[in-house]
């Protein structure tokens, strides 16, 4: 009788000890969420794509007269010579992700699965240079040469060209990829298989989508 006492009172004390431990478990696995929270904040803006872009920005500067006689319209270049312009322009465009408002709402927990809902991205043109070495010009002898305010306003017609061409540029689905190669590997840190982690934006985003995630203040102060 005492073999038979001890051995479930023996049973009944693993039962106890692994309670506690499936117990001590789930805790761990709910603190983790707080935790990774906070260190996903800490990453602040990350920049995750670059491009430098080249671009030949050409204008075509003629003469002429408009108007219409009798109801008929008419169009007449001048004979004044004309005035032609290729000017170089290099552009970086970066994209970025601000984790600053990341929450836990931002995180998906099924089981052993995790996703990470990403914060919208952000792109923005972050510099434009003209290489004034290769600027090409052609002014005829009647006409006077460009100014350094026709120059600057070409200038911010190219930006404007740069940043209309954005949506035909994969910066969304490679922001998603460079975000995914910094965040997976640290929470595999926290437990995780590689395999369990998704790594996504809210939503599939369209050209319309993306023209609202361009920061064109870029454009408006001329940097």
């Amino acid at each position: 009788m005492k073999n038979i006492a001890y051995m479930i009172f023996l049973a009944i004390l693993l039962m106890s000890c692994g309670d506690k431990e499936k117990t001590a478990a789930k805790s761990y696995q709910l603190d983790t969420i707080p935790m990774m929270v906070l260190q996903i904040q800490k990453t602040s803006r990350l920049y995750t794509t670059e491009y430098h872009l080249h671009k030949i920005i050409t204008h075509n500067d003629v003469k002429s007269i408009t108007g219409k006689i009798f109801n008929q319209s008419f169009h007449i270049d001048l004979p004044v010579g004309k005035r032609k312009i290729a000017i170089p322009l290099d552009a970086t465009l970066k994209a970025y992700v601000d984790f600053s408002n990341f929450t836990s709402k931002n995180i998906k927990k099924a089981g052993k699965k995790i996703e990470i809902i990403l914060p919208d991205p952000h792109i923005v043109l972050t510099s434009t240079k003209i290489n004034h070495q290769e600027v090409k010009q052609y002014v005829a002898i009647t006409r006077s040469n460009f100014t350094d305010e026709e120059l600057t306003s070409f200038e911010n017609q190219g930006r404007t060209a740069i940043i209309k061409d954005i949506p035909s540029l994969d910066m969304i689905g490679i922001a998603k990829e460079n975000a995914a190669k910094t965040l997976i590997p640290f929470i595999k840190q926290m437990g995780y298989a590689e395999e369990d982690i998704t790594i996504t934006f809210r939503k599939q985003f369209n050209l319309n989508d993306i023209e609202k995630l361009i920061d064109k203040t870029t454009i408006e102060n001329g940097k």
